[in-house]
């Protein structure tokens, strides 16, 4: 097997999330001698604005990055971005990227990417017509997420059409030869979907090596003679924003602390708003997202990472941004549904605290705690990057992935 073709729709240069990891893994194979090909669209993620250099590329445009050749279609990506225009984007990709299926001459194995269910079926007709192997691996449950998350309202409608969708799914996913997703909530998810599956677990990963707390620079963001609280990542609305709002306002009137937040996405204008009716903006700093290449140094400078999700996201979805925070060697603190596979290894790590969003007060109080307590925030960093070690470095994971190719 030599030949690998993936479907996603985020890819290089995008530097975070879904197009972070696509890319590496890539990447990756290209270095061990397989000729891979990507069908993607343009570059949007997280910004959700195709940048400069690639607006006056043609509709359908073909590069190569690091070895891996890249068909790209320029799909829509709106500027509102609810339930009814990300319906309108997928399936510009899906349609737009029927084309780029031709210039696609041979494959072995076609790795198609969810969040996107309907990308397998483009990874189905190249499968038929390359007679390849297919893998559908699944990053996240997008209709689930936004039905669970309340960006999609239950109604009869919705609900006729959560029906419709799960059949389809289901279908689709028996069809094909390998099925993965990135935690196990998640694998068992897909067998409730589709019962004659037998999906694996092919998890995400961190670069421990480039991650390192060993080596960094202190970055311009945060302040060196403060105790910083850092949330880097996206912001749209599986987080639940109210825990945060909550417990900066319980901390704005500690002079030596100090809230960074670091991101972009769907709910970020509302919730910039929001911070500056309840007085925040100045005590929660603001930044746009920064370089791939400047995050360790983000992540390493932060005393305490925190991320607050909502209770009712529970399996849909298991967010990366975990892997960078406990590989920086820092204590995170994380809300959520206590069941969840998130609650699973910072439990197992002791990389510290995971809660409910009921019990502010109990945060809030673990936060004053560790500030206090310097060898203690050592110590659980030292717990927290030991477990990403052992568990979800880089070249462990890929190799893993090699092994498992090779059998099919």
């Amino acid at each position: 097997m030599k030949d690998i073709t993936f479907i996603t729709v985020n890819y290089a240069p995008e530097d975070t999330a879904i197009g972070l990891y696509t890319s590496q893994l890539a990447e990756f194979l290209v270095t061990k001698g397989y000729n891979v090909s990507v069908i993607t669209g343009f570059p949007y993620y997280p910004m959700w604005k195709i940048p400069e250099n690639y607006q006056d590329k043609p509709r359908y445009y073909t590069e190569v990055i690091n070895g891996v050749t890249i068909y790209r279609y320029k799909f829509f990506v709106p500027e509102n971005r609810n339930f009814f225009y990300r319906t309108l984007h997928i399936l510009s990709f899906n349609f737009g990227n029927l084309f780029n299926l031709k210039k696609v001459r041979k494959a072995d194995l076609v790795f198609c990417n969810i969040p996107f269910t309907t990308n397998v079926v483009l990874g189905l007709f190249l499968k038929w017509r390359l007679k390849a192997k297919l893998w559908t691996s699944i990053k996240d449950f997008e209709f689930d997420a936004a039905y669970e998350s309340g960006l999609l309202k239950q109604n009869v409608v919705t609900r006729v059409f959560k029906t419709i969708l799960y059949k389809i799914e289901a279908y689709l996913f028996t069809k094909s030869d390998i099925i993965s997703s990135i935690s196990f909530k998640m694998v068992d998810r897909i067998k409730q979907k589709a019962p004659r599956t037998n999906p694996v677990f092919f998890p995400d990963w961190v670069d421990v090596d480039f991650i390192n707390p060993e080596n960094y620079n202190h970055h311009s963001y945060i302040s060196k003679d403060k105790f910083t609280i850092l949330y880097s990542g996206n912001i749209g609305q599986k987080q639940n924003w109210e825990v945060y709002i909550t417990l900066a306002k319980k901390l704005i009137a500690h002079p030596d602390i100090e809230f960074i937040l670091v991101g972009e996405g769907a709910y970020k204008t509302e919730l910039l708003a929001r911070l500056e009716q309840e007085g925040l903006l100045g005590f929660i700093k603001y930044y746009e997202p920064i370089p791939y290449e400047d995050l360790s140094d983000l992540l390493c400078s932060a005393d305490l990472h925190v991320l607050f999700q909502k209770s009712d996201v529970i399996d849909s979805v298991m967010p990366s941004k975990i892997l960078g925070m406990m590989s920086s060697a820092r204590p995170s603190v994380i809300t959520g549904d206590l069941s969840s596979e998130v609650a699973r290894h910072i439990n197992s790590s002791q990389g510290w605290g995971y809660y409910t969003n009921e019990d502010p007060e109990l945060i809030l109080n673990a936060i004053l705690t560790l500030k206090e307590d310097k060898n203690l925030q050592t110590e659980i960093g030292k717990k927290a990057r030991t477990y990403m070690i052992e568990n979800f470095s880089k070249n462990m994971i890929l190799n893993s992935f090699i092994e498992k190719i090779d059998t099919l």
